[in-house]
């Protein structure tokens, strides 16, 4: 996925910082949120976690999209980094809520008794 987003959008050598930095946020996630699911009540813990992540995660990429779109520099550099902004803060949104529907799941589904033995 990550060489096809490369070819469609014509990458340049800042696109790997851009990948490199979606397996770090994911291995960050992961050690968030998984210790979040042995707490005493780990529904609200999950809960929690996943929306201080949002927060955390999502007001840096808005300050860096207000960055791009209001820099002094030409609209062709503007243009250009966008699709950089985007490949960033979109696969860190995605990976956030997948991890979070996951670990949500299996907290309710081992709440329930469907724990597997």
């Amino acid at each position: 996925m990550a060489q096809e987003l490369a070819v469609i959008t014509n990458a340049q050598e800042e696109y790997i910082f851009v990948f490199m930095a979606s397996v770090l946020v994911t291995i960050v996630l992961i050690s968030i949120l998984f210790p979040a699911q042995f707490t005493a009540d780990p529904l609200t813990a999950v809960g929690q976690t996943g929306m201080w992540l949002l927060i955390v995660f999502v007001t840096p990429l808005v300050l860096l999209v207000a960055l791009t779109l209001y820099t002094d520099s030409s609209r062709t550099a503007v243009n250009r980094d966008i699709p950089m902004v985007l490949g960033l803060g979109l696969p860190v949104l995605l990976t956030i809520l997948v991890q979070w529907v996951f670990v949500r799941w299996r907290v309710k589904r081992d709440m329930i008794g469907g724990k597997a033995s």
